[in-house]
């Protein structure tokens, strides 16, 4: 059976609360480099766009199309990617 919008976009749930979390502070990073923290967001920033651009290539694809859901279905998605860019360009 094939995925949901809704679907897709909770398996990037876990990325939002993480990069939400490093920005906040609230997130244990006790311990890592900084460039290790930057990496380990940015690897959470790539998982977001990669969702986001989910997309069927043909009628006979039945890969959810994220890429075309109303933007209101990806909001918390689209501003984690611009609070984890942000993040590590402060912290570069």
């Amino acid at each position: 059976m094939a995925q949901t919008v809704t679907e897709c976009l909770a398996a990037g749930t876990d990325s939002v609360t993480l990069i939400d979390g490093v920005k906040a502070g609230s997130w244990n990073v006790e311990g890592m480099e900084q460039s290790d923290i930057n990496d380990m967001v940015q690897r959470n920033v790539d998982h977001l766009e990669f969702i986001l651009e989910y997309a069927p290539v043909d009628s006979d694809d039945d890969t959810p199309d994220v890429k075309g859901a109303a933007d209101s279905k990806k909001t918390t998605h689209v501003a984690a990617i611009a609070t984890g860019k942000k993040y590590i360009t402060d912290n570069s």
